[in-house]
């Protein structure tokens, strides 16, 4: 498995846990709780992002990496 594939399986894990926030953000009956859920899903959000910026840059970079 390449670095990029790794990378993307990670992107994938982080979007299935900023679901599971946003789930529980819902779902929660304490404001605080709520807003700490959220936060938290947010937080993910900026990962996530990072992390697919970083895959364009190794796939521009990489000759190995890109897509025929």
């Amino acid at each position: 498995m390449t670095i990029v594939s790794n990378v993307n399986q990670c992107v994938a894990t982080i979007k299935s846990i900023e679901a599971q926030l946003s789930s529980l953000a819902l779902n929660s009956q304490d404001d605080n709780s709520q807003k700490i859920f959220h936060e938290m899903m947010n937080m993910m959000n900026e990962i996530k992002k990072d992390l697919q910026y970083r895959v364009n840059e190794m796939v521009l970079e990489e000759p190995q990496y890109k897509q025929s």
